[in-house]
């Protein structure tokens, strides 16, 4: 899949913001200082869609995006970023699982690791939660031009075992940066796709 077209379509915080359900989405969550703006400008094509920010935690909204007007991108608010407050963070919290747990034309949520780390508990707990619900199974290992082929392998089987994953879920490392690993990825979310067209 190539994306040809991609607008930014609606800015929300509570449902009765959200866009009509009537194409399928996905969505991408990750901590805040992950590279989810980049990964999302790199699978676009756009270099400035999402803003990339220097200060982490700058997402406070849910943002959508109509992609070749057949399916929407949804970028998440990140999460686990010090500075913000307890009761800030509780109110994304609010936000996130509302959308995650009632939005029927949702079929997939992308999760970003660094793959230079071993996933934070928080990582761990988005992913349990997304288990719970169905939406997990892919997982995107950002900033992979920061590491060894080695060091590469070795990273992605610690980001399984830690997250748990299951052997049929994808690890897919990205680098923004040299542009390597999002036609895999595209290639996996026109399978969903597909799949949510067909009825299945």
């Amino acid at each position: 899949m190539k994306i040809h077209r991609s607008e930014l379509e609606t800015v929300a915080v509570k449902p009765s913001q959200y866009p009509g359900a009537d194409v399928p989405e996905i969505a991408f969550a990750g901590r805040s200082n992950v590279g989810k703006s980049s990964l999302l400008n790199l699978i676009t094509g756009r270099k400035s869609l999402a803003r990339v920010s220097g200060s982490p935690g700058k997402t406070r909204t849910i943002n959508f995006y109509l992609c070749n007007d057949e399916f929407r991108i949804v970028d998440l608010p990140g999460y686990g970023f010090a500075r913000i407050s307890r009761s800030e963070s509780e109110k994304w919290g609010k936000m996130m699982e509302s959308y995650l747990e009632h939005r029927p034309n949702l079929i997939k949520v992308v999760q970003l690791v660094d793959i230079r780390h071993k996933p934070s508990a928080q990582d761990v707990q988005m992913y349990d939660y997304l288990k719970y619900y169905g939406l997990d199974g892919i997982v995107v290992a950002t900033k992979a031009d920061k590491i060894s082929s080695n060091e590469k392998a070795r990273n992605i089987k610690e980001i399984r075992n830690t997250l748990g994953m299951g052997k049929n879920d994808k690890i897919i490392p990205v680098s923004a940066l040299k542009k390597t690993g999002d036609e895999e990825l595209l290639d996996v979310l026109q399978a969903l796709i597909d799949k949510w067209n067909k009825g299945e």
